[in-house]
């Protein structure tokens, strides 16, 4: 009983500290939603944690960092995602696609590439359990 009230405050702990909307050109913006968080078993102290994020058209995510810890594999779902990570090059990512980040890493670009057509991804950490926020925009 005491698992079907504390998973939805879970979730809702999570959301707020990582979702963040970022505006497009025409009013819409980002979304980011939890998917999945789970301490990993044979790996003490690190926890898997999976978030969908959803560029409106237009939309981009200001220029951030991550969990101190996070090392991050990122999966484009569907429409196109421009992204370039500390000095890398700036390059625009398709379905199927993917790209990583070590921890430490500025995320400079990350944005959908496209002002007619939404684009999703999957952003897959690998983090200390305990290491918030998992996105920090930089100054």
């Amino acid at each position: 009983m005491k698992i079907r009230i504390v998973l939805p405050v879970i979730w809702i702990a999570l959301a707020s500290t990582i979702a963040g909307p970022a505006v497009a050109h025409d009013g819409q913006a980002e979304t980011v939603v939890p998917k999945f968080d789970q301490a990993l078993p044979n790996i003490p102290g690190k926890s898997l944690v999976v978030v969908e994020v959803s560029y409106a058209p237009g939309a981009a995510s200001p220029p951030h960092t991550h969990a101190k810890s996070a090392f991050i594999y990122a999966y484009v779902l569907s429409g196109e995602i421009e992204s370039q990570v500390n000095d890398g090059e700036t390059r625009i990512y398709k379905p199927g696609e993917s790209w990583s980040e070590p921890p430490g890493a500025i995320h400079s670009i990350s944005r959908n590439a496209s002002k007619t057509e939404p684009a999703r991804l999957l952003a897959i950490f690998v983090v200390d359990f305990n290491d918030k926020p998992l996105t920090t925009p930089v100054k």
